[in-house]
C-alpha cells in the first residue's frame, strides 16, 4: 500500500515540476540541434582520422 502511495506521489510531483519548467521555443531547439549535429560530424571525422593514423602506426610496427 505504501508503495502505491509513493508512486502516486511521485507522478503528482513530476507533473507539478513539468508545469513549472520553461520550454524552449522552436528557434532555440533548431539552433541547439544544429550545433549538436555539427559537433557529432566533427567528432566522427576526428575519431576516423585518429583511427586511420593509429592503424597505420600499428601496421608499420608489426
Amino acid at each position: 500500500m505504501n508503495l502505491i502511495k509513493n508512486a502516486i506521489r511521485f507522478v503528482i510531483d513530476a507533473y507539478y515540476e513539468l508545469t513549472r519548467a520553461t520550454w524552449l521555443g522552436k528557434k532555440e531547439v533548431v539552433g541547439t540541434t544544429v550545433v549538436v549535429v555539427v559537433f557529432v560530424i566533427i567528432m566522427s571525422i576526428f575519431v576516423s582520422v585518429v583511427d586511420l593514423f593509429l592503424g597505420t602506426i600499428v601496421r608499420v610496427i608489426l
